[in-house]
């Protein structure tokens, strides 16, 4: 039977690139921090926008430009969901809600998801995802 390795630290570099003072190295998000960074990442990543990595990203850009309604809403859950289950091996994902904000042309986003590896309780990241002008 294969030994399953699970991770008890994750790390990432801020994408602020700022520098510790005292180390002089650059600020690296840990645990929860670096996840949510991840996620947030992938979603706002396209296809083929990696140069080593083209699978990478869900395409959801493309979604933002059509008709704004609960039918493009349910398209962008099941997107986020795609993308996240077929990249991010450290989360499990309990929930994708989107929701479309007629008010301001976006669509809120909601993703719950557990971290595989660190005893956390469920996480959750927002965010509002609008069409590039």
């Amino acid at each position: 039977m294969p030994i399953e390795r699970r991770s008890q630290s994750f790390k990432d570099l801020s994408m602020t690139l700022k520098v510790n003072p005292i180390t002089n190295d650059l600020v690296a998000l840990k645990n929860a921090n670096a996840i949510a960074r991840s996620l947030r990442n992938l979603v706002f990543t396209d296809q083929g926008e990696r140069f080593f990595a083209p699978e990478l990203g869900g395409n959801i850009k493309a979604l933002l430009f059509e008709t704004m309604d609960y039918t493009t809403a349910s398209d962008v859950e099941d997107a986020v969901s795609q993308t996240i289950r077929r990249n991010e091996p450290r989360v499990e994902l309990v929930n994708v809600t989107a929701t479309p904000n007629f008010d301001n042309n976006e669509i809120d986003v909601r993703i719950q998801y557990k971290i595989i590896g660190l005893e956390l309780e469920s996480q959750q990241l927002e965010f509002a995802l609008q069409p590039a002008r």
